[in-house]
């Protein structure tokens, strides 16, 4: 039986963007532009702006590198992707593949867009070595069927680091042995613990961007010979087995490769319209459309129903859920996501500031939430949920969405996606600057990845 990964290293050392229908190319372009909004969004918040000078600290004295987003310095390549992933990732507005479990982009584009910088390629070989890395993640995520959540793994970190691998394989022009041995070393550097939902750490948001430079050092270490294990994911430690245990034996081994250069994953990508953990939308999204009927009545309990999979991450432990202490906890909590939704219609970046995630008022409503675990639900192909508010005066109101927004079948257009650029950016950069940005990745088969990194690591004020 051929390694899977001597199948991703045959398939990534002979892909042509050329061979990407223009659909899936146009598809790409637009999520490279949702994630570059969230960054610029993110430049206005206390963790990036720690994260950033904390790297600055380590490289302090050295010159040139490559742009961090919307902050008008530079780094050095793997600092600079690890702080322009940490701010795509940040805020929890990336995009997510259902069925991988996984934010590809957000490890994989800053990256591919780091080191397509540093070696002087242009724009095609940076769209390529995008669609490549995310494409591959997603099935090796596919894989674990929702099992590395279960265990406390997040995926984002853990198998973004081999994406990142193969976009780098790519740029860099790897013979396709390199592309295996280089794998096999990511195996050695990718992680990505759970524990933060604990305490609402800030862990989480660093995760893609240890991914993203543990590609370029795997690629980097692959070129020179490095030699890493061949079995990299099926193998008896590799990464399924010594991550997932027991539920390796619930692992679709096969989707880590099908339908490579068929299918594209790119399409059922599913772009966030709320800035929170994919697994409360839908809840968030039902409490929402109950506000208005709502109208303020006196509550008794309000149960929310979510797929099972989906309890130990945003309903546990329900105090905690119930109390927010940061934003990032109010971004991981079905009860509060559920609470901002019926009392407001909305759950927008608003809701991450103290002064809402502390607001009386809605951690009354917060307190009254259980959930429910829903065996039934299609996940992870798709995080539904449904909001039962049971009212003192002997009404009840429901709403189920079973499909949350922005997945397949209810796909965000790519106009909402520009509109919801335009949204984010503009907390950071003025209106013809953030034109600039869409212009050149929406046309990036035209430009170079230096003209887009320096264009995004500019600073204009509002």
């Amino acid at each position: 039986m051929t390694l899977i990964s001597q199948t991703l290293a045959e398939y990534g050392s002979q892909f042509r963007l050329q061979d990407v229908p223009m659909p899936v190319r146009q598809r790409a372009r637009h999520l490279m532009l949702d994630a570059l909004g969230i960054g610029l969004a993110s430049t206005q918040f206390d963790f990036s702006r720690r994260t950033l000078a904390a790297y600055q600290s380590l490289s302090a004295g050295e010159t040139g590198g490559i742009p961090v987003i919307g902050n008008g310095v530079s780094l050095p390549l793997r600092d600079a992707v690890t702080v322009n992933a940490l701010m795509i990732h940040g805020l929890d507005f990336d995009d997510t593949h259902p069925r991988g479990v996984i934010h590809a982009t957000t490890s994989v584009l800053p990256s591919a867009l780091g080191l397509a910088t540093h070696r002087g390629q242009d724009g095609t070989a940076l769209l390529a070595a995008y669609i490549l890395g995310i494409e591959t993640a997603i099935r090796l995520g596919a894989v674990a069927q929702g099992g590395f959540h279960q265990v406390g793994f997040h995926p984002t970190g853990l198998i973004g680091s081999f994406g990142c691998t193969l976009a780098a394989a790519h740029l860099m022009g790897l013979p396709t042995d390199q592309w295996v041995h280089a794998q096999g070393i990511a195996l050695s550097l990718s992680a990505g613990s759970l524990e933060f939902l604990q305490d609402g750490a800030w862990t989480k948001r660093l995760h893609p961007g240890l991914a993203a430079a543990n590609g370029i050092t795997a690629a980097h270490l692959a070129a020179q010979g490095f030699l890493g294990p061949q079995a990299t994911y099926e193998g008896r430690f590799g990464l399924y087995q010594s991550h997932l245990g027991p539920l390796t034996q619930q692992c679709d081994m096969a989707a880590a490769t099908a339908g490579l250069g068929q299918v594209w994953e790119t399409l059922n990508i599913a772009v966030k319209p709320i800035p929170a953990c994919h697994f409360t939308h839908a809840c968030a999204d039902a409490a929402s459309l109950l506000h208005d009927t709502w109208q303020g009545a006196a509550v008794r309990r309000i149960v929310a129903r979510v797929p099972t999979g989906t309890m130990k991450t945003v309903c546990e432990p329900l105090e905690n859920k119930r109390r927010p202490a940061n934003a990032y906890e109010a971004q991981f909590s079905i009860p509060y996501s559920v609470a901002t939704g019926l009392r407001f219609g909305r759950f927008t970046l608003d809701a991450l500031e103290p002064s809402a995630y502390q607001d009386p008022q809605t951690l009354a409503l917060a307190a009254k939430v259980i959930c429910e675990a829903d065996d039934e639900a299609d996940f992870p192909r798709y995080f539904g949920g449904e909001v039962i508010v049971e009212l003192e005066d002997g009404r009840t109101l429901r709403h189920h969405e079973p499909i949350n927004r922005g997945a397949e079948g209810r796909p965000i257009s790519d106009a909402d996606i520009i509109g919801k650029f335009h949204d984010n950016a503009a907390r950071a950069v003025n209106r013809a600057h953030a034109d600039a940005i869409l212009n050149t990745v929406l046309d990036i088969e035209h430009h170079t990845a230096s003209q887009l990194a320096h264009l995004l690591g500019q600073v204009a004020q509002r």
